[in-house]
C-alpha cells in the first residue's frame, strides 16, 4: 500500500486514478502488484490507507524520506 502511495503521490493521481494506474503494467510493476496473483486495491482501499496517514501525520514524512533515500542512490 506504501508504495501504490507513493505512485499516486509521483504522478498526482487521485484515488480513482491510483486504482485505474495498477492495471497499467509498468505502474503496476512500479507497485510491485502482481496481478496474476492479487487483484489490485480499489479506490476505497487507497484513500483509506491515504487518510489514516493523512491523520497520523506521516504521509509527508514517509514522501520525503523515500525521495531522499532515492536521491542518494542515484547520485552514487
Amino acid at each position: 500500500m506504501l508504495r501504490i502511495y507513493l505512485l499516486q503521490l509521483w504522478f498526482n493521481l487521485s484515488d480513482p486514478a491510483v486504482e485505474e494506474a495498477l492495471y497499467d503494467s509498468a505502474r503496476a510493476g512500479l507497485a510491485r502488484i502482481d496481478l496474476g496473483r492479487e487483484p489490485a486495491p480499489d479506490e476505497t482501499t487507497v484513500c483509506k490507507f491515504r487518510h489514516l496517514l493523512e491523520k497520523h501525520k506521516l504521509g509527508e514524512a514517509l514522501f520525503k524520506a523515500v525521495n531522499r533515500h532515492c536521491m542518494s542512490r542515484a547520485s552514487r
